[in-house]
């Protein structure tokens, strides 16, 4: 007997016995073919599995791995189908399409992730194949590029070499297939930072979306600086959103009222002296979000993206150098607890951008001289006089110059005696030990990463006071590095001002492991949303902002 006949028979022994004409009729109704007895629904499932296995495509190993990841996954008889049924798209399924049509709020595209078109009434199992992988696939893209992985940072520049976080395809997949509300997770993947959301809506605001109420506006009048009593400070209360504290008085510019002057100040590149005279008076009358440009659309989504280099989770506690604005911000429990400005690479030796844990402190340094100053700025200035096998030597004075040493095998050598024309510069250890003229100061703070850079002091004190500070080697120069050290110390040791006082008066080359690793982020963010709305803009000092442009197709 053929398989199906032997199929149709035993159909008709698990009928009912009585014949009436309704059996009769139901019988006479039995599919007449295998594709009628599966049903639908399998008929989808061999067709998205027959799709999908046919042939790996042509496309970049980012797509065939998520290719591979469906093929798993609809592999698996157990596992459902995620966005159609066999009258056509569920509910799963028009709730995530609508999310992904809002990519553009978030600074994506919504072209970059094909969705399927309404089809037919009655769609067919080839419709419904095809718009299961299609969403499928739209799904695992939006997640990809929610995450940073819209471009690879390393093929733009060697110094953007931030830790990219990826999901995994088949963690994506396996995961909303049992969430009951697939949109929510999907938006999930987006930064969930205050600064992200802040962008997203000045990127709302800047494409003509609801603009903001108008901010309060402070009158011309005198100078408001602390301890003047004027009824204009309660505006400005207002507009800075500072509560009066208890026992005070509206009208008067206490310390609060100060403190919150010189944050505004801060946040919009000015000297932060505290008072309102003309020159913050219009900065504090700016609307919110003024009328955007195109220019300033494309540095709000460059922003963007950049967020998505950084973990979702950056920690409690932890460091943030943001190259652009030349400042370090210590940040704990969402604020910073110690600000202070840094000196950074110079274009051509520029800071790399990158997210490593901070391990130790170490106090009154040794500075080992890396290899591109060893061959561009010592081996150039080494002289030879008279020729070596004349007798006549070296002139080392740039390394006297500069108290530095050298040491071979664990042997202070004589560099006067060191044949200069045959030895490879990079492979001597020159150092320069602690002291007054250590390069180092009297601090660094060490983060391994492969790029050999880090914070430190410096003796070049006067370079904090510029307003551009590109002068450095890659590392990056610390003002006030005791309350760096002290503010980091303190939350890991409990160390007091005393100690750190001590150890940086103490012997060389202290080494304090910290007990817990500090997460230390290396940023280049050339746009902000301050607190009140108002947006600060930082110089592209390296040119990263037209190289991602290019990439983004912005």
């Amino acid at each position: 007997m053929r398989p199906f006949s032997c199929i149709a028979f035993a159909l008709f022994l698990a009928a009912p016995l009585t014949l009436g004409p309704l059996t009769l009729a139901a019988h006479a109704a039995e599919p007449e073919s295998p594709d009628a007895l599966i049903g639908q629904t399998e008929a989808v499932r061999a067709a998205v599995q027959e799709r999908l296995t046919a042939k790996f495509t042509n496309a970049s190993e980012t797509r065939k791995n998520e290719q591979g990841a469906l093929v798993e996954y609809y592999s698996v008889a157990e596992n459902r189908l995620l966005w159609v049924g066999e009258q056509g798209l569920n509910d799963r399924a028009k709730s995530v399409m609508e999310e992904i049509g809002k990519a553009d709020e978030y600074g994506l595209r919504p072209a970059d992730y094909p969705l399927p078109k309404a089809g037919d009434e009655t769609p067919d199992a080839k419709w419904l194949a095809d718009a299961e992988i299609k969403i499928s696939f739209a799904v695992l893209g939006y997640a990809r590029d929610a995450r940073g992985g819209r471009i690879d940072p390393l093929r733009l520049s060697p110094n953007l070499d931030p830790t990219l976080a990826l999901p995994d395809p088949m963690e994506v997949i396996e995961s909303i297939a049992f969430r009951s509300d697939p949109a929510s997770y999907l938006r999930s993947f987006q930064p969930d930072q205050p600064q992200f959301e802040a962008l997203r809506q000045a990127l709302i605001a800047a494409r003509g979306g609801n603009p903001d109420k108008d901010v309060v506006r402070i009158p011309d009048g005198p100078t408001l600086e602390l301890g003047v009593d004027h009824e204009q400070v309660a505006l400005l209360r207002k507009r800075l959103n500072v509560a009066v504290e208890d026992g005070g008085k509206e009208t008067v510019f206490d310390a609060s009222v100060h403190a919150a002057v010189q944050r505004f100040q801060e946040d919009h590149g000015v000297l932060p002296d505290g008072a309102v005279g003309p020159g913050t008076r219009r900065l504090l009358n700016q609307q919110h979000h003024e009328a955007a440009n195109p220019g300033q659309v494309r540095l709000i989504l460059l922003n963007m993206e950049r967020w998505r280099w950084l973990p979702h989770d950056l920690g409690s506690f932890y460091v943030n150098v943001n190259i652009p604005e030349f400042t370090v911000r210590v940040m704990g429990d969402g604020k910073a607890v110690h600000t202070a400005r840094v000196v950074v690479g110079k274009p051509d030796k520029q800071t790399p951008i990158i997210s490593k844990e901070m391990q130790e402190i170490v106090f009154n340094p040794y500075w080992n001289v890396p290899n591109s100053i060893k061959t561009e700025e010592i081996r150039p200035f080494l002289v030879e006089e008279g020729g070596w096998f004349g007798g006549g030597g070296w002139n080392t004075a740039v390394l006297e110059r500069h108290n530095l040493r050298i040491n071979i095998g664990g042997r202070e050598v004589d560099p006067s005696r060191i044949d200069w024309n045959h030895i490879d510069i990079r492979s001597l250890n020159i150092y320069q030990p602690p002291g007054p003229d250590n390069v180092l100061g009297t601090v660094k703070f060490v983060f391994p990463n492969s790029h050999d850079v880090y914070m430190h002091d410096t003796t070049q004190k006067a370079l904090f006071a510029k307003t551009v500070r590109a002068e450095s080697h890659g590392c990056m120069r610390v003002q006030n590095p005791d309350q760096l050290a002290l503010t980091l110390l303190k939350e890991d040791q409990g160390w007091s001002a005393g100690r750190v006082a001590s150890a940086i008066q103490g012997g060389p080359d202290q080494h304090i492991a910290l007990k817990e690793k500090i997460p230390v982020y290396i940023t280049y963010f050339t746009l902000r949303v301050n607190d009140d709305g108002s947006i600060s803009t930082f110089g592209d000092i390296y040119g990263h902002d037209s190289r991602m442009a290019a990439a983004l197709r912005l």
